[in-house]
């Protein structure tokens, strides 16, 4: 009898251990909206880099990227609002099922590492660029870039960052805000004078920033 009565405490405290070492195991388990975030963020890195550090010019670099404009972006390309070529071909799909929650998640993620260091270019479109980047030119109605891409075109909020991008996907989508091909009536009114040498300038700017 005395062995028996022993025995017991041992076994409620077993109990208990097992009891919250589930506990824990469980709480460790990421929520289904981070489940899908992480799984979402895995895709993207086939196209997009690790941590969003593009090395192909088709796919924008990520890193460092204003969080609202990725969660708009997100959202465009969902709605399929973002029409431009290659927001056709890979994107919309892509898109097409992710929730409000996961975009917030992703485009959280993506803002928050640290972004791609410029790379320097011909310097007499860097210098070209740069001017115009800095103030424009009235002859042509093109306003100073950095009034919304920021002094280092860092972006803001939902102006999206531009230093460091990918030069030949700066040209690419200053060329589709040229056509309309991308719709925004703000940057098809600054782009649309351009020519094909500027659009070089500035994309060689951005992309040494």
């Amino acid at each position: 009898m005395k062995h028996r009565i022993a025995s017991r405490p041992s076994s409620a405290l077993l109990a208990v251990s097992v009891a919250l070492a589930l506990s824990a195991c469980s709480s460790e388990k990421p929520s289904p909206t981070q489940a899908s975030v992480d799984g979402t963020i895995h895709v993207c890195s086939s196209c997009h880099g690790m941590d969003g550090r593009s090395v192909s010019p088709t796919f924008p670099r990520l890193a460092g990227q204003q969080k609202d404009y990725i969660e708009a972006q997100l959202k465009a390309f969902r709605d399929k609002t973002r029409a431009d070529p290659h927001a056709h071909t890979y994107m919309w799909g892509m898109a097409a099922h992710l929730s409000d929650d996961t975009i917030t998640g992703v485009a959280a993620y993506y803002s928050s590492q640290s972004p791609v260091a410029g790379v320097t270019g011909d310097p007499a479109l860097l210098a070209a660029g740069k001017k115009i980047f800095s103030e424009g030119i009235d002859a042509q109605g093109v306003p100073a870039c950095m009034g919304c891409h920021g002094e280092h075109a860092e972006g803001n909020g939902p102006i999206p960052r531009l230093a460091g991008q990918h030069y030949a996907y700066i040209v690419e989508q200053l060329s589709n805000f040229q056509s309309n091909a991308r719709a925004n009536e703000i940057m098809h009114d600054t782009s649309k004078t351009l020519t094909a040498d500027q659009v070089r300038a500035v994309a060689t700017f951005v992309a040494a920033q």
